[in-house]
């Protein structure tokens, strides 16, 4: 064999092995609001077959984080599809307001319905279904915008309707669900998963937490429940027994096993994509907190549907050819609550009258004060300008004003973040949560354990701290060996990771490096 004709079969040789290290089906969950440290926390309840099937047979990486401030559900969920920063891909929450017209612009709104209308950063399904024809991809989610995010601009993207609780889509990406899913609809199957009354999965003394308010403890009557538990939540509907219940998961899990037998997901050689989004976890670790009994329990429920979900998917998929990544949008923070006292909150209404008050007294009456959202302030830059004011100067004196509320450890305005590279500290993850379009004129940094004051909301996302930005991440399946990775990993490096996997280029936005336990770089 001559020179060149062993080079010939050598990249042969090569080319056959990359294939056919792809897998057929990639999976990706998205736990909302699951700690990095919750999966070892609640292991000792949890069965073979769920999260410890993935933690105990696959790579688990034990200090994965995101790396900036906003770490909220729709910029996480944008970081870990695009693999950028938000600084990047241009996500910086739900909302934003245009300076121009000084309206708030949602992300996901448009007159057709929920769509990407204001996505920026090509996703990973966007990316597969270009670079691998014959391709599919399915995102599946409790609420619009978290499916919406997840999928991008392409694909079968469903979610619920907040009125009957139906799988719905909408015209941006098809002009209606295909027959499976509207006869389900029209049979009312998601209301199968709601209880009339939800009581714990185990007996009392198993569960690690204490604090319990709406759920029953096994083997309590009702009337001891009623004298002892506090009762936090009435929830008025269907959807709102979905996604504050673990019967939101159920749900999500059940269609997202009717996509892969309906659209024979991962039944040829070329991959397909699966995103799951289970938004029940954030609503109920807000509603509930992290030390509650309600969040542990969901947990566990949690672990038996994951279980039986990972048996269809290794069963359903040809010789178990399939790649599950689970991982988190973010954590939560302890409860305002679960001290020996309430701890002190922001409130945000009162921070905005009392900021435009300020800029009353200095610049004269008006509106100054546009819209505040998720730490962010957006001033009306049309009156700055028509009073001949310099924009830099009155972001700044918001700023250091801010700095005299009680909670409030740091305050950037956006000239500083525009005009200045911060390499390290706060700043530097307040600047990649930054996105000159559309972020606020002033952003704001909590203090440590505190939160927002708002309605059934008794933990939250959205800070730089510890709590928030550790998330879980493990990969399980074709590829993923068992094995414990210690070092920094951060969550950009989800989507260059799964394209490499999948035999494509990296979407075009991707800022992380491919992890080398699961690729071959």
């Amino acid at each position: 064999m001559t020179k060149k004709l062993f080079l010939y079969a050598i990249a042969a040789v090569t080319a056959l092995q990359s294939v056919a290290a792809q897998p057929r089906l990639i999976v990706q969950i998205v736990v909302g609001s699951m700690r990095g440290e919750d999966l070892d926390r609640y292991a000792e309840n949890f069965g073979e077959g769920g999260f410890r099937r993935l933690t105990e047979g696959g790579t688990v990486y034990t200090d994965s984080r995101y790396d900036y401030l906003q770490t909220t559900t729709p910029v996480s969920l944008a970081t870990l599809t695009t693999g950028a920063m938000p600084s990047t891909h241009g996500v910086i929450g739900s909302c934003w307001v245009d300076y121009t017209t000084n309206k708030v612009i949602e992300l996901t709104a448009g007159r057709r319905g929920p769509g990407a209308y204001n996505l920026i950063a090509p996703t990973l399904s966007e990316t597969l279904l270009q670079h691998a024809p014959g391709s599919r991809s399915v995102t599946v989610a409790a609420e619009a915008v978290s499916a919406v995010v997840m999928a991008g601009r392409a694909g079968e993207v469903f979610w619920l309707d907040s009125a009957r609780c139906d799988w719905v889509t909408s015209p941006y990406y098809a002009p209606a669900v295909p027959e499976w899913i509207d006869r389900s609809n029209r049979e009312r199957y998601n209301l199968s998963y709601i209880s009339t009354e939800w009581r714990t999965l185990l007996e009392r003394g198993r569960y690690l937490n204490t604090r319990n308010y709406d759920i029953a403890l096994a083997g309590k009557s009702r009337k001891e429940k009623d004298l002892n538990g506090s009762g936090r939540l009435k929830l008025t509907d269907d959807f709102e027994r979905l996604l504050y219940t673990p019967a939101g998961n159920t749900a999500v899990l059940g269609l997202a096993k009717q996509a892969i037998a309906q659209y024979k997901l991962g039944d040829d050689k070329v991959p397909d994509l699966l995103n799951i989004c289970l938004d029940a976890p954030r609503r109920i670790s807000e509603a509930y907190g992290p030390e509650s009994i309600e969040v542990e329990d969901m947990y566990y429920r949690l672990d038996r549907d994951l279980a039986d979900f990972l048996t269809f998917v290794f069963a359903q998929v040809k010789d178990g050819n399939a790649m599950v990544v689970l991982t988190s949008d973010h954590g939560t923070s302890p409860s305002y609550d679960a001290g020996p006292g309430d701890a002190d909150r922001f409130n945000p209404r009162q921070f905005e009258v009392i900021v435009n008050g300020f800029l009353n007294v200095r610049y004269g009456v008006g509106d100054w004060v546009v819209e505040y959202c998720d730490r962010s302030v957006w001033l009306n830059h049309n009156l700055i300008y028509e009073r001949g004011l310099n924009l830099a100067e009155v972001q700044n004196e918001v700023a250091i004003f801010a700095m005299q509320f009680s909670g409030i450890s740091h305050a950037l305005a956006a000239t500083a973040m525009r005009t200045s590279y911060f390499g390290s500290g706060y700043a530097r993850r307040m600047q990649n949560s930054f996105y000159p379009r559309r972020s606020g004129d002033v952003i704001l940094n909590l203090m440590p354990g505190w939160i927002e004051e708002q309605e059934r909301c008794w933990s939250m996302s959205g800070s730089m701290y510890g709590y928030d930005t550790e998330v879980p991440l493990v990969f399980y399946g074709k590829g993923a060996g068992m094995q414990r990775v210690n070092r920094r990993v951060d969550m950009t490096a989800v989507a260059p990771t799964l394209a490499r996997l999948a035999g494509i280029r990296e979407p075009a936005a991707s800022e992380g490096g491919a992890l080398a336990e699961i690729v071959d770089l």
